[in-house]
């Protein structure tokens, strides 16, 4: 059966790998089954494939999927391969299962097609290709959706764990908006989020191609993923408007993956937090940082001045005037360079209250200063001593 076109698309994939996932693969499938659009009908029969990667099963996963696929409306397509040893991880799963997606589209529609990917343990929102869709038409060349947990799975794990995500969650919102308002991106509005997974990522078949397919990595291709596409210039939209529910198991199929990380914060329930959640004025100073960078690349390369305090080498200034200089290449060298952008220890959910409360003051202090969500930081150099770089 050939692929739906919607306009402006060649073709799309959602691939998904699975590894002994037949108790869960069928609401994957159901999610995917009853997808509409954002006006309430059901997306056309045949709208995109799906394409099932089961690795190295030892249940019925295949066999679950090939029998439920008579009552998916969209094409349902089980590759089975067990992968070698040393290529036995979640990362190289989703790779193969992106990249068999990726010569499906070549093979049959062309460039204009989209590949998307979920996890099998996911239930995407009813709304999700259409709103990637959306989203891909709007000009972004990747989709990076929204991840919630499973309400009834994340409730079961504890008041304790519960509390934990709650304030991660509003600290990493107000973060999101922090950079925002800090370093503006057109094709990246505010509202969005800063969350790269595979449980929600689309992009064009031309981008995937360009970058050379999924990054090998293990464990975190997803940013990775979403990492190589800045560097070569591609624009990644991190929408509020393309969601998914992903499990919270604490039993996972990938060492060291999400399900790792979940069990040990149940157990400690002041674990660590992610490195991105760092310290309020240190993100906001990293936000305007580089909002400065990205304008000043933007000019001409006689008019490419670091502000003082950044204290980067000369190596690093003399890279700044290279024509077709990569911002994303430009930053990173900054940020080894420079001592006022290194990252101290991570927080700890014990932390977050009152980084909690001055992430407020700064927001309160960025909404007023500006109707759009830019800020000068010549400006706030100015009038906002807090934000100075460490002499």
């Amino acid at each position: 059966m050939k692929t739906a076109r919607l306009a402006g698309i060649g073709g799309a994939v959602v691939a998904i790998p699975a590894h002994n996932e037949a108790e869960r693969i069928r609401r994957c499938l159901s999610a995917l089954a009853m997808q509409r659009d954002e006006a309430g009908a059901p997306v056309p029969a045949g709208a995109f494939d799906i394409l099932i990667f089961a690795n190295n099963c030892s249940d019925a996963t295949a066999d679950v999927v090939r029998s439920f696929a008579a009552s998916v409306p969209h094409p349902v397509v089980v590759i089975e391969e067990r992968l070698p040893p040393h290529e036995r991880s979640a990362g190289a799963a989703r790779k193969r299962a992106m990249d068999l997606a990726a010569a499906r589209l070549t093979e049959r529609d062309g460039p204009d097609s989209v590949i998307l990917t979920t996890d099998a343990d996911s239930c995407v929102a009813p709304t999700w290709f259409a709103a990637t869709m959306r989203e891909l038409h709007g000009g972004a060349d990747c989709v990076a959706g929204y991840i919630d947990a499973e309400p009834l799975e994340i409730v079961g794990l504890g008041s304790a764990f519960l509390a934990r995500g709650r304030l991660e969650d509003t600290y990493l919102r107000q973060l999101a908006e922090i950079d925002a308002r800090c370093d503006p991106r057109p094709h990246d509005p505010w509202p969005n989020h800063r969350v790269s997974s595979g449980a929600s990522l689309a992009l064009t078949l031309a981008a995937y191609r360009a970058i050379g397919g999924l990054p090998s990595r293990p464990v975190g291709e997803d940013s990775a993923l979403t990492a190589a596409l800045e560097r070569a210039g591609f624009k990644v939209r991190h929408s509020m408007a393309v969601t998914v529910l992903t499990s919270c198991r604490l039993d996972g199929r990938a060492q060291g993956g999400a399900a790792d990380t979940m069990r040990l914060r149940h157990e400690q329930t002041d674990a660590p937090c992610d490195d991105d959640l760092e310290p309020a004025l240190q993100a906001t100073r990293r936000s305007i940082y580089r909002g400065h960078l990205r304008r000043m690349l933007a000019e001409q390369p006689a008019h490419r001045d670091l502000p003082r305090g950044w204290q980067v080498s000369k190596a690093a200034m003399r890279s700044l005037a290279e024509p077709g200089v990569v911002f994303e290449e430009a930053w990173q060298r900054i940020c080894r360079d420079s001592p006022a952008l290194q990252r101290g220890a991570p927080l700890r959910p014990s932390d977050l209250p009152r980084q909690i409360a001055v992430a407020n003051l700064i927001l309160r202090q960025l909404r007023l200063r500006v109707s759009a969500p830019t800020i000068a930081p010549a400006d706030t150099r100015r009038r906002s001593r807090w934000l100075e770089p460490a002499a």
